[in-house]
């Protein structure tokens, strides 16, 4: 029996450890057999020495092992999932979602809740009354079989190590090591029994990565240890330089993407789309998934399928039976009852926005979690007037809180208030999609 202390101790020393050790490590912790103090301190080695690609493909393997992988052997067509590293208005899943399902390929999504400032898939679904995301895993594989789509959380069975280690690493200050990140991201899709991925990872003020280089690095990281289970995958780097779209805030985020599925725009004071980010990002990524499959010809024959799928109005059908598959009522989703403008203080144009900081207010008036025990509210959330470049003149409007309670608003003016620069030169737009890698 390998001594929890040794494997500690090899990898403090900066030594490769072997697959059988990770292994024997994950699984014991898995268990209950290993003290989160132990497994904080070979957390800590692993931050400050990293790991080889051997260890990381060995941890991502122990962590599948941890529990089951979904059986989808009985649905022979070809199935896809995308996974974004997340960020402030990051709501494309409930737009793709649907533009794959309704080209009749099945998209198993399993996704997450919202921690710290950036969003959850799940806490945006369950803004609509009676959304159920707790479908078990026969429910779900049935869904995928009759609807081609459905959306889960995490379940017990699926990843149990992943889900013991994510919320150590949270306490420990280990979540940001690639990985540490590859393990945990590629164990749950690996799981998850998809044939093919395509990854949104994203830099900037507003993502995990702040630098581009380092969104890459993840990014093609994360490619390997797909491919080595012969999983189809892509990746592109995006922008979190600044809020995705209209509206950040659960139900606030449904609805813009019931207006983006009903082909609705909103022009702005500065002539342009609010929702255009939010829709070419979603025709993006979901061209790329149902390219991934084999069917098309080219990248353009499938983002123009996807763009039909759209414009025709069958996504927007496909999300209404996602919502009566969950039992959600799309019709009564609830829209905030009150708001607080924040204006600019001074002439400019907008140079640079701190997302993190506006992710932080987004907190501090219940549309996301500062830890994972806070409670929500469905309503409440920001809206965005500004992109990079544009001109605001002093007591323009930069932002709208919205919400029900009045009472949390103040709390987030002051970081909304130094949440954005401006200055007297016009700075270049912000380009959205900066990299794309196969």
């Amino acid at each position: 029996m390998l001594l929890q202390t040794e494997i500690i101790k090899k990898k403090r020393d900066n030594h490769e450890l072997e697959l059988e050790e990770i292994d024997c490590l994950i699984q014991a912790y898995t268990r209950g057999e290993v003290p989160d103090y132990q497994m904080s301190a070979w957390l800590m080695t692993v931050f400050f020495n990293g790991m080889t690609e051997k260890e990381t493909f060995g941890l991502t393997k122990s962590m599948i092992n941890s529990g089951i992988t979904v059986d989808f052997s009985e649905i022979k067509k070809f199935k896809v999932d995308k996974h974004s590293t997340g960020g402030v208005g990051d709501k494309t899943s409930l737009i793709l979602g649907p533009i794959v399902a309704a080209a009749g390929i099945p998209v198993p999504m399993i996704s997450g809740r919202g921690l710290g400032h950036t969003g959850g898939t799940l806490d945006k679904l369950e803004s609509i009354p009676g959304f159920n995301t707790q479908l078990n895993l026969k429910q779900f594989i049935e869904a995928i079989k009759k609807h081609e789509i459905a959306f889960i959380g995490q379940t017990k069975e699926i990843c149990p190590a992943d889900k013991k280690l994510y919320a150590l690493r949270d306490v420990t200050a280990t979540v940001d090591c690639i990985p540490l990140i590859c393990a945990s991201i590629m164990s749950k899709k690996l799981a998850e029994g998809v044939d093919g991925l395509v990854l949104d990872v994203k830099y900037g003020s507003g993502a995990f990565m702040k630098k581009s280089k380092d969104a890459a690095i993840l990014a093609k990281y994360l490619m390997k240890i797909a491919k080595r289970y012969g999983k189809k995958i892509s990746a592109y780097i995006t922008s979190m330089n600044q809020p995705l779209g209209r509206y950040a805030g659960n139900s606030l985020e449904v609805f813009e993407c019931v207006e983006i599925l009903k082909n609705r725009t909103h022009i702005n004071k500065y002539g342009y789309d609010s929702y255009a980010d939010t829709r070419e990002l979603s025709l993006v990524l979901a061209s790329e998934m149902m390219f991934l499959t084999g069917k098309y010809k080219n990248r353009e024959k499938s983002y123009a399928h996807a763009k039909e799928i759209l414009e025709s109005g069958k996504a927007w059908d496909k999300f209404k039976e996602l919502c009566v598959l969950h039992t959600g009522n799309i019709e009564k989703l609830p829209l905030p009852s009150s708001s607080l403008v924040v204006k600019a203080k001074k002439k400019g144009f907008i140079h640079s926005f701190d997302v993190e900081k506006i992710g932080l207010a987004a907190i501090k008036i219940k549309a996301g979690r500062r830890i994972k025990e806070d409670t929500i509210e469905g309503t409440a959330g920001i809206e965005f007037h500004c992109k990079i470049g544009d001109a605001v003149n002093k007591g323009d409007v930069v932002y709208t809180i919205h919400g029900d309670n009045q009472d949390l608003f103040k709390h987030a003016v002051p970081d909304l208030e130094a949440s954005f620069v401006t200055k007297s030169t016009k700075t270049k737009k912000d380009k959205l999609i900066l990299h794309h890698f196969t």
